[in-house]
């Protein structure tokens, strides 16, 4: 009977608990802080990555110029996003004739 009771007690806390944290985290969000690791590479530096790729540079030697590990610059040239941005940058500066 005891331990219902305090099993209780701690469901209600717990739920005061998660209820207090998603409260603080959306005032955050609110105020514009972002969440989770810095970007390591701006838009700019994987526009020139994917134009030295085009230009038949090696990704591992571009993600050595730019100071990461060639599975970030890979991650940040498979966002869907920032691939068509770079590709319409690309393709606006680059001319390589028919494809």
């Amino acid at each position: 009977m005891v331990l219902l009771v305090f099993a209780g007690m701690a469901e209600f806390e717990r739920a005061l608990i998660n209820r207090r944290t998603s409260i603080g985290r959306d005032a955050v969000m609110q105020r514009g802080v972002r969440f989770g690791q810095p970007v390591k590479l701006t838009t700019e530096q994987v526009a020139l990555g994917q134009r030295l790729i085009w230009e038949a540079q090696s990704p591992c030697d571009v993600a050595k110029m730019f100071m990461v590990h060639p599975a970030t610059f890979y991650r940040a040239l498979s966002k869907p996003a920032q691939a068509a941005k770079t590709l319409s940058r690309t393709a606006a500066t680059v001319h390589r004739g028919p494809v």
